[in-house]
């Protein structure tokens, strides 16, 4: 089947998403990793990045198409949902179909044979690295895979917006200071558990972007109360004692945490925590997730300099790493959180924005300044 490729992001970055992929298996097996996925050859790489943005264009009753297509064969796909009759892979197909799969979890499966490219069904099962295309809104593509543990969030490897292409650049976690959650979020850590303090806080990223209000989370230490000396007093929405609602379930055996009924009151205990970030003002908790403060307001500690200068880093191709002033990375939110981190070392501090952006911000040591990694390419 002759398919032309008319969108052009799709054939500008094929060839580099083949490349990606053929490395990650290639360790992989070097590695002694099974159930491994296939390779997505560039032309393959093209026609369901090509399929996917058409459609993320197309309105079904109203509603635009949010769906998942991963490449893999039925007989990879665990216990698949087949159709009777395979349906062509266009944008019109995908449109028809996506209110029945835009539930989170469930894959399109697209294999090809004899020339042609085509959907054969439905899965909730994919190997490991299986090259995987979602569309989360119109013209908005995350080309990713699942995580090498198969544990939590995948791993994102491009984002395309229109025509804007963002690789992931892994090589960005050899900058000094990078925090866990970033050197997680590309996969660069050793594998995880539901239960994972880094994997939780990726859960609690992606669900403070998911409210669309924008928020602020400080994680502060437990071993001290130097803190409070950057929270304007009194708290509006103090809590005492502190709630331990999702440190409980941290702290319960690891096998236990792989049972469905934990992972749905760990889900249930992350969007209740994430909540409270959309109310203004911070929401505070310490390195064990036990919930001290919302809506706090940061002011600077008394003795401590104003914030000046910062570290940007975005881990994508290009993204680098740029010093510029603090009052212009972005706005209130994330002045106050840079200087909250500024005068707490020993804190981390994350701000979600209304339009989408996340920003870690941190201390570098090495550098003697605040660091801002901007990971919402990494969170999609």
């Amino acid at each position: 089947m002759k398919y032309q490729i008319t969108y052009q992001a799709a054939i500008v970055i094929a060839s580099q998403v083949e490349s990606i992929f053929n490395e990650h298996l290639r360790l992989a097996k070097d590695r002694g990793e099974i159930d491994l996925a296939p390779l997505p050859e560039a032309g393959i790489v093209q026609m369901i990045i090509d399929a996917a943005f058409w459609a993320s264009l197309r309105k079904e009753e109203g509603h635009s198409p949010k769906i998942s297509l991963a490449f893999v064969a039925p007989a990879q796909a665990g216990n698949p949902l087949v159709f009777k009759q395979p349906l062509a892979l266009t944008s019109s197909a995908l449109a028809k179909i996506a209110p029945g799969v835009e539930r989170a979890g469930i894959h399109l499966g697209v294999w090809h044979e004899d020339g042609e490219v085509y959907i054969w069904g439905t899965t909730t099962s994919i190997p490991n690295f299986c090259f995987v295309v979602d569309v989360s809104e119109p013209s908005l593509l995350v080309i990713k895979h699942r995580r090498f543990s198969g544990f939590g969030k995948f791993t994102n490897v491009a984002v395309l917006k229109g025509e804007q292409i963002k690789i992931v650049d892994s090589d960005s976690a050899t900058m000094p200071d990078t925090p866990q959650l970033v050197l997680s979020l590309l996969d660069l850590t050793a594998p995880s558990y539901w239960n994972d303090a880094v994997n939780v806080m990726i859960q609690l990223a992606v669900s403070m972007r998911a409210h669309q209000r924008g928020g602020t989370l400080l994680v502060v230490s437990s071993k001290n109360n130097n803190w409070l000396h950057s929270i304007i007093k009194p708290f509006q929405y103090g809590v005492q004692p502190a709630f331990s609602g999702l440190s409980k379930l941290l702290n319960q055996d690891r096998k236990e945490a792989s049972q469905i009924f934990w992972q749905t009151a760990l889900r249930r205990e992350v969007e209740h925590m994430a909540g409270l970030t959309a109310v203004d003002g911070a929401t505070i908790v310490n390195e064990n997730y036990d919930l001290l403060a919302f809506g706090a307001k940061i002011g600077r500690a008394k003795g401590k300099e104003t914030v000046d200068d910062i570290i940007l880093i975005e881990p994508v191709f290009g993204g680098g790493a740029v010093v510029m002033p603090a009052a212009k990375i972005g706005g209130t939110r994330h002045l106050s959180a840079a200087q909250f981190v500024n005068d707490q070392h020993d804190a981390l501090a994350m701000v979600a924005s209304q339009d989408g952006h996340y920003t870690m911000f941190s201390w570098s040591a090495s550098r003697d300044m605040v660091q801002a990694h901007r990971i919402d390419t990494l969170l999609l």
